[in-house]
């Protein structure tokens, strides 16, 4: 793995069973990530962009080939060692906010730095991150009070409190207007260009994908572009 790379992806495949149909949703994906880089892989469903996107990530195993992220063969790691993984080294921003509508927003950040490093906490550079992300003054609030954008804006918030290596987002912008969508893009480009943050985000928008410094376009489980 060359130093400037984040993420190093070789000959990677993936297929799995549908009834008696064998699925083969990654074809021999060949993909470098840059640390620093911002990165949008788009193409149609089915075209193997999610599976891409869990595979980075550490949420399922390949079926052949080599990933490696921050230096580490997520192949050769036990289900534990991808666990710490998702920890500690990769944030995850989804479609849905998936936050906890009982936790205020700063009991949803917190929990995910807790859970990682045991700390509560927010210290001054979280604090200054969330003053950037617009949310400083929502802290105390439930989800259900926030709007959609300030909802993922949460949900990006708590991705990196732990200061991820790398962050995915998958169709961050799913469920939001044209307006907070916008928002939400900036969002994700500022943190890369102030705070270096090293972005996969998967995204059928091309408006979307056009924020990223570079688009990668799949296919069939395939990369064409």
């Amino acid at each position: 793995m060359t130093e400037s790379a984040m993420v190093e992806v070789r000959d990677l495949r993936k297929s799995f069973q549908n009834g008696d149909v064998d699925v083969h949703a990654l074809r021999g994906v060949n993909l470098d990530i840059r640390r620093g880089e911002f990165v949008a892989v788009v193409g149609p469903s089915g075209s193997g962009k999610s599976t891409l996107f869990h595979v980075v990530g550490g949420l399922t195993p390949p079926t052949a080939g080599r990933v490696t992220v921050d230096g580490r063969d997520l192949v050769q790691m036990t289900e534990a060692e991808r666990t710490q993984l998702r920890k500690t080294t990769v944030g995850f921003v989804f479609q849905k906010f998936n936050l906890l509508p009982t936790l205020s927003v700063r009991n949803n950040i917190r929990m995910v730095r807790e859970i990682a490093t045991g700390e509560r906490d927010l210290n001054t550079t979280i604090l200054k991150t969330l003053e950037t992300l617009g949310i400083d003054k929502r802290l105390d609030h439930k989800p259900r009070a926030l709007s959609g954008g300030e909802q993922q804006r949460v949900a990006i918030a708590r991705a990196i409190v732990n200061q991820p290596a790398i962050l995915l987002a998958d169709e961050p912008t799913g469920n939001l207007d044209t307006e907070n969508s916008q928002v939400v893009l900036q969002v994700l480009r500022d943190l890369n260009e102030r705070l270096g943050q090293t972005i996969l985000m998967i995204t059928h928008d091309a408006e979307a994908a056009a924020f990223a410094h570079r688009t990668v376009k799949m296919r069939d489980g395939c990369i064409v572009q």
